[in-house]
């Protein structure tokens, strides 16, 4: 493969990995959303309910989204070491690098991270809110009217 091919198709594999990053970060403030929705109607319906159950509920809606966003993260992270090795060849810091490589990178990146990516992402200041924050708020307010 010629040169200018090889940079013409990293170019195109770059910014496609850059949009499929910005894309994660759209799907994530929808899991927020999806999680603020879920968690109000939830109170909604305990209000008319007279049960402090609905506080469990809802804690428990709001780590279930906690958890979902945590994995998002990891899974949007696990793209950003094809990225790097794009952006080490085009400014001349890596000597070669092969195309078509978005699927094995990711694979080998993801299974690499692992758990311990997960267990980092769990308490990144921005997936912990406003999952976590609900969490441990509706858990503790259950608590303290029981």
């Amino acid at each position: 493969m010629e040169q200018q091919q090889k940079l013409t198709l990293l170019e195109r594999e770059y910014f496609h990995l850059q949009t499929l990053v910005e894309n994660f970060d759209a799907k994530s403030l929808t899991i927020k959303a999806w999680s603020v929705s879920l968690a109000i109607a939830v109170l909604s319906s305990g209000a008319f309910s007279n049960t402090i159950n609905v506080l469990l509920y809802a804690a428990m809606a709001s780590f279930l989204f906690w958890l979902i966003e945590a994995y998002w993260k990891t899974f949007q992270n696990a793209n950003y070491k094809r990225i790097r090795e794009i952006e080490n060849y085009l400014n001349g810091s890596a000597d070669d690098i092969d195309c078509f490589q978005i699927g094995t990178s990711w694979s080998n990146e993801y299974n690499q991270l692992g758990r311990k990516q997960f267990y980092t992402a769990l308490f990144w200041p921005h997936v912990v809110l406003p999952h976590g924050i609900m969490c441990f708020g509706f858990s503790i307010c259950y608590l303290y009217l029981m």
